[in-house]
């Protein structure tokens, strides 16, 4: 073919690549104008798939921080490194010494009836007494919350501290029931606890319970506000796992009447030698993979981020060694990390630092890997998880994970356009002075103009 007419059709092909994405930047501009949402704080990104070539720019390098979006960049990783047949084991051990010995392995879906179980194996075995019961907690450090969590937010329950003792999902259950009315209402916690309730629901017309806790005079007093008119269940996290865990476990050792007598925690590894395995417990990462991109577990995330990192460095699970194992990562697959930071597995600090050109980078990448069907089928379509009630018109395109923050909503994922491509897409939106649901709004404007138009 001549030279010239090759340059030619050439330079006509990227005319009208770039004609293309011009009319979608600019339909998508206009619905951003459009909305009321000052435009210097969205930031929108769309990439084909398949040619990784970028579709839409919108200040896609513009830091932002991008919530719990950030989930859908640390669990594959996550993945990768501890592999998709990965086991939190729970195990509980005899040894020959007349010791038992409990690993804990931080399993963030272990419970009490779980620890109950492997107590009454000891009995089952014929193991009724020991000399010291010890307890190997070394999975993990003891960093019970990450860098740049917000102190006021310490009593959602989607926020619990997550530990190498994680049980219960580290959340307290308390129930407040009415009685006569204009009387105080009953308070009572489902499994002790050692807090103090300052009790002023009064049994009245409506239900409105507000929960509240100083923790500068002392974090083991709550103070109950408002009225109930019908039963009202709250949630909210323990302030010390390892002292919840060591009161279930005190009673599960009671409730078999297994004689010991001793110190909890006395910590030690399980020894290699004259030791068996008596029982186990456990429950699998796929699991834990869809409950975080599902739901946006966040103890799940960070618990299984440092488990991670653990084993990436060949040592205990830290922060450290997970933001090692998340950069080593991005530089294996040729990602640029010099615009972005990440200070935790699940995006609930603000000290994390985003942007929209370096999330779709990223998927772009993730959707070239063997496991990309894996990890496809466990982020959620709308009627799922956190889009149980979002989009539901795109079903069967949109494979999304979502995020929200106080002044901070952002959705990032893969959608099958109307015309039949493949794109991943990264949306944006830091601004305090608007509402989340105005946010989620735009949100859903933007990925319709994409669908619609590309």
């Amino acid at each position: 073919m001549n030279k010239k007419i090759l340059l030619s059709i050439l330079g006509m092909f990227f005319i009208t690549c770039n004609t293309a994405m011009a009319s979608l930047s600019s339909k998508i501009d206009q619905v951003i104008s459009s909305s009321g949402i000052n435009s210097s704080a969205v930031a929108v990104s769309v990439k084909d798939v398949k040619t990784g070539n970028n579709l839409v720019k919108i200040r896609s390098k513009q830091p932002m921080i991008p919530a719990s979006t950030q989930k859908i960049l640390t669990y594959p990783v996550v993945l990768e490194t501890l592999g998709s047949d990965y086991l939190f084991s729970t195990k509980i051990y005899y040894s020959k010494d007349k010791e038992v010995y409990l690993k804990l392995s931080a399993d963030p879906f272990f419970a009490t009836e779980d620890l109950k179980k492997l107590i009454k194996s000891l009995k089952e075995n014929s193991i009724i007494t020991c000399k010291e019961f010890y307890i190997d907690d070394y999975i993990m450090d003891f960093e019970d919350w990450g860098e740049g969590w917000q102190w006021d937010n310490d009593l959602n329950p989607l926020m619990p501290r997550y530990s190498v003792y994680n049980i219960d999902g580290n959340l307290l259950t308390v129930v407040i029931r009415p009685t006569t009315p204009d009387s105080p209402a009953d308070v009572k916690l489902t499994k002790f606890y050692p807090v103090t309730f300052m009790n002023l629901v009064k049994t009245g017309n409506s239900d409105n319970v507000v929960m509240s806790r100083k923790n500068n005079i002392s974090p083991d007093i709550l103070t109950l506000e408002g009225t109930v008119k019908k039963q009202v269940i709250k949630k909210f996290p323990v302030n010390n796992p390892k002292r919840y865990f060591m009161i279930r476990l005190d009673e599960a050792v009671k409730g078999v009447s297994f004689d010991y007598y001793g110190k909890y925690p006395q910590k030690k590894y399980v020894p290699n030698e004259n030791i068996k395995l008596v029982s186990e417990l456990s429950h699998s990462l796929s699991r834990a993979g869809a409950d975080i991109l599902k739901n946006s577990n966040n103890m799940a995330a960070e618990t299984v981020y440092k488990i991670a990192g653990g084993k990436y460095a060949d040592g205990q699970g830290t922060i450290d060694n997970a933001n090692k194992m998340f950069l080593d990562y991005c530089e294996r697959n040729g990602l640029d990390t010099s615009d972005i930071r990440v200070v935790d597995g699940s995006g609930v600090s603000k000290n994390n630092i985003m942007t929209a050109d370096f999330m779709t980078a990223f998927l772009v990448n993730l959707a070239q890997k063997d496991n990309f069907e894996e990890l496809y089928n466990l982020m959620p379509a709308p009627t799922e998880g956190t889009l149980a009630n979002r989009m539901l018109y795109l079903k069967d395109n949109l494979k999304a994970k979502t995020g929200t923050l106080s002044d901070v909503s952002a959705i990032a994922g893969y959608l099958k356009t109307k015309s039949g491509n493949f794109v991943a897409f990264d949306i944006m939106i830091n601004n305090h002075k608007i509402k989340n649901s105005s946010k989620k709004i735009l949100e859903e404007e933007i990925i319709k103009t994409i669908y619609m138009n590309n």
